[in-house]
């Protein structure tokens, strides 16, 4: 049985920019498919939760000064509440979600990076978002190695949702 995702979906810009480049559903089937990939990094749990926050370069440069000493704004931010080691029973596991952490991603860069890029701007939301589910299982990328390493993961979650990368 493939893992189920509960993603809970904040769009900071709803009064400036309602509409997201993508459905809520479209993202959650994203995080399913990623998950169904990634599940052995994880805890055997039925089902999983997600934090999704969509925000503008402002208020995640405010997170990122706060939480990662860094008066700037940045494309991605997570925030992960799984504990390397955290014991959790199979019973616990079964019946209730794992809450796996919030993700949060700033729009206003997103949309400047896809821009660079040459891409849309529900594909830049695709990649930031594969990074963030990364970052929230475990991964990080201290060296060029481990960051080469944690691209070439999010260029194949992004092939599995039909989003090719080339990372050239």
């Amino acid at each position: 049985m493939p893992p189920r995702v509960a993603l809970y979906v904040e769009n900071c810009l709803a009064e400036s920019s309602p509409n997201l480049p993508v459905s809520e559903n479209t993202l959650e089937t994203w995080f399913d498919q990623w998950l169904e990939i990634l599940t052995s990094d994880l805890p055997p749990a039925l089902s999983y939760e997600i934090g999704l926050r969509l925000t503008n370069d402002a208020q995640i440069q405010e997170l990122n000064t706060q939480y990662r000493q860094q008066n700037k704004p940045t494309d991605v931010l997570a925030f992960a509440s799984l504990e390397t080691d955290l014991p959790q029973s199979q019973e616990m596991l079964a019946s209730q979600p794992l809450y796996l952490g919030d993700i949060v991603v700033s729009i206003d860069t997103a949309e400047r990076q896809a821009q660079q890029q040459e891409h849309s701007l529900s594909t830049e939301l695709a990649w930031l978002t594969a990074h963030g589910l990364l970052h929230l299982l475990g991964w990080d990328h201290p060296d060029e190695e481990s960051l080469m390493q944690m691209l070439q993961q999010q260029v194949i979650l992004l092939k599995e949702v039909s989003i090719i990368i080339d990372l050239e």
